[in-house]
């Protein structure tokens, strides 16, 4: 979440910052309740104050074998006082708490104001495929090879899902071994998260509250319903590793020489969102689950803008790996997730709908997921909050179609990118 410190003393500022985004901030509330939360714990901390001095008379007195009643009964008043300050306290606080969550983070510095209409392309690999023929849409191309099938899938699950099946299941297999691979020997330290998450995880990537309908949720409790956040058995299937691994310091002060921490996650990704139907969303290019591996860095604030070019850097060489045209976008505040203070995508190009798809997204959130998390490292000047970075490497539900479609031949067979060779027994070309 923001610093409150900048809205008490920034207002105006952070205001036009997030104006950036579109987004029309009024913080009269949360000032008012912030304010009152500030003056009730001053006079909470002057009563106790009052309170232990009242108590070390009393403890004289009775030394002194002299009667204390009245000092006493002031004690008993001064602690019910206490109490309610306590619980009023613990109110505000909540209501602060909630009323900050609600605020998006603040636009890096370097990020433009506006909408997608505003993204800028930074950079372009490879050029677009030039067919002799009419090409095939990826649907077309992998059910005639046999390598998804979305009948059964449809029959076994229903909409938007698929099954891989033979040289299909292979190739998903290869290109997720073969992103696993090229981030450890980067340095990356391999994680499987868990599937299931907690409330807590999801509000610490700043998903919760306000995206909680995008992903699927249940309770390890049969008894109860899947939806009740409050619940201590309440769970939701991860929409991205990047929700757990967020959250593998949460609460936590890191020493100093341990950062930068770098991880790469691999995870299925389950989500509920709007897949925003059309032409270009046929197939596997948006569906309920998918695979992906992301990674994910914990830095000091002077490193993030290093470190989030390395990634986007990580991202843009597996495709070069794989030989596929893509562009590299950077978007515009209010294109930017609310979490993130900074996305760069990357997108690779299909043929058959002549347009980009994003298949990486590479982000700062600055300290803004650190707050909610508390996650902090420990410096010679003290605690402070540390950057956290994260950046898809890569996912495949679009990696496929667009080999698929970009490396399509005239007999409708799709030479395999060489790099997948060694993890693909022997396959090089897919062919009927």
């Amino acid at each position: 979440m923001i610093d409150i410190n900048l809205i008490r003393t920034k207002q105006t500022w952070v205001k036009e910052q997030l104006l950036k985004r579109g987004f029309k901030a009024d913080f009269a509330g949360l000032l008012k309740a912030d304010e009152e939360k500030r003056k009730l714990l001053q006079q909470v901390e002057e009563m106790r104050a009052e309170r232990n001095r009242v108590t070390a008379d009393i403890a004289k007195i009775k030394r002194e074998k002299r009667n204390a009643d009245s000092l006493v009964s002031q004690m008993q008043k001064i602690g019910k006082s206490i109490a309610d300050g306590e619980a009023r306290l613990s109110s505000l606080d909540a209501q602060v708490y909630e009323l900050m969550s609600t605020f998006p983070n603040i636009p890096a510095e370097d990020v433009i104001a506006g909408g997608k209409e505003s993204n800028k392309v930074v950079k372009t690999f490879g050029r677009k495929p030039v067919f002799g023929f009419k090409p095939k849409d990826h649907v077309e191309l992998c059910t005639k090879l046999g390598l998804i099938d979305y009948e059964r899938a449809a029959k076994i699950s229903g909409a938007r899902t698929w099954v891989y099946t033979g040289v299909g299941a292979m190739l998903e297999w290869a290109l997720l071994n073969y992103f696993i691979d090229f981030h450890i020997s980067n340095g990356y330290t391999f994680i499987l998260p868990p599937h299931l998450l907690n409330y807590e995880s999801g509000y610490a990537a700043g998903q919760f509250p306000k995206f909680q309908h995008e992903v699927f949720c249940t309770s390890i409790d049969d008894g109860e319903t899947p939806g009740d956040t409050k619940s201590a058995n309440f769970r939701f299937l991860l929409p991205t590793a990047e929700t757990a691994l967020i959250n593998m310091h949460r609460g936590e002060i890191i020493p100093e020489s341990k950062l930068p921490i770098k991880y790469a996650g691999y995870s299925p990704c389950y989500r509920n969102a709007d897949a925003g139907y059309g032409s270009k969303e046929r197939g596997m290019r948006r569906g309920f689950q998918f695979n992906k591996v992301e990674m994910i860095i914990f830095c000091k604030a002077k490193d993030g803008d290093k470190l989030l070019a390395e990634l986007i850097r990580n991202a843009e060489k597996l495709l070069e790996g794989l030989g596929l045209h893509y562009q590299t976008v950077a978007l515009a505040a209010g294109d930017c997730s609310a979490a993130m203070a900074k996305t760069v995508d990357i997108e690779v190009f299909f043929p058959s709908a002549n347009a980009y798809q994003e298949v990486s997204s590479g982000s700062t959130a600055h300290d803004y997921q650190a707050r909610r998390g508390n996650i902090k490292v420990k410096t010679d000047a003290g605690n402070e909050y540390v950057h956290t970075l994260n950046c898809s490497g890569l996912a495949t539900s679009r990696i496929v179609p667009a080999i698929v479609e970009q490396f399509q031949q005239a007999d409708g067979s799709v030479i395999i990118p060489n790099v997948l060779d060694k993890y693909m027994h022997g396959v090089k070309v897919i062919k009927q």
